[in-house]
């Protein structure tokens, strides 16, 4: 889950070099933290050209997030058609593996969520889509694999999986692979 930049193809090069900046320095240091002045001149491109690709940071911002969750999306697809029981653990160990990278700063989402409180905000939108869309997978999961309530033991693995996101960078992750494992399969299997 450590913020990476993305290979995907964009509109330019130097679209792509404002967002790898942006995403970079967005993750170590806070969003807030980080000026304009300081991605333009990371990226080495001129003022205009930000402002030709983002009209403010907000819009930065948020290709961020929307880029976040493009790679969260991508790596969930590559664990490849797993039986359900199989796909849930292992998109939950991918916390253990993601805490484990050197520069680990907890979850991208749920910083930017402490940055923008306000629901309306195009930004946290963009942060609730994400989580929307990983709340209905689980819960399509959970249904897959017969759970008597997959609607809402996805409510609790969220809150599992935000609490492992946060445990892993605050706390010693050497043992969040173990916890999490055990934590998923406990309620796997409660609702059968």
């Amino acid at each position: 889950m450590n913020v990476v930049t993305s290979h995907r193809p964009d509109r330019s090069p130097a679209r792509r070099r404002l967002l790898d900046t942006a995403t970079r320095l967005f993750y170590a240091e806070g969003i807030h933290a980080v000026g304009i002045d300081r991605i333009i001149a990371g990226a080495c491109v001129a003022k205009a050209t930000f402002y030709s690709h983002f009209p403010s940071k907000d819009d930065l911002v948020r290709a961020y997030i929307e880029e976040q969750d493009w790679l969260g999306r991508t790596a969930i697809a590559e664990l490849g058609q797993l039986p359900p029981r199989e796909r849930l653990l292992a998109i939950f160990d991918r916390i253990g593996e993601a805490a484990h990278q050197p520069g680990y700063r907890g979850c991208p989402f749920l910083n930017a969520t402490a940055e923008y409180p306000d629901p309306t905000n195009p930004v946290r939108q963009a942060i609730d889509d994400h989580r929307r869309w990983f709340r209905e997978l689980l819960r399509g999961l959970l249904a897959a694999n017969g759970h008597s309530d997959p609607v809402r033991t996805a409510d609790i693995l969220i809150v599992l999986w935000d609490g492992l996101l946060i445990s892993g960078h605050v706390d010693d992750s050497t043992e969040l692979s173990v916890l999490t494992r055990d934590a998923v399969t406990r309620m796997l299997s409660i609702g059968r």
